[in-house]
């Protein structure tokens, strides 16, 4: 028995759903690999974010415990 034949959401071909395959079922094998490159990419925001998120901690700080006079 074959694998389904699915049609990829992205670009409209044919693939084949094999069990192994990276990314979401519902992609081809090349859209899930561009995918992957940008998720890979968007990784290396990591320290911006937790510069973004300690300033939005004190921001948070600040307002929650501030003195009103």
């Amino acid at each position: 028995m074959g694998f389904p034949i699915k049609v990829c959401s992205v670009c409209g071909e044919e693939f084949e759903l094999k069990p192994d395959k990276p990314g979401f079922a519902n992609r081809c094998p090349d859209c899930s690999v561009e995918d992957t490159k940008e998720s890979k990419n968007s990784a290396g925001t990591a320290a911006g974010d937790s510069e973004l998120n300690a300033a939005r901690r004190k921001a948070m700080r600040d307002l929650l415990y501030r003195k009103d006079s």
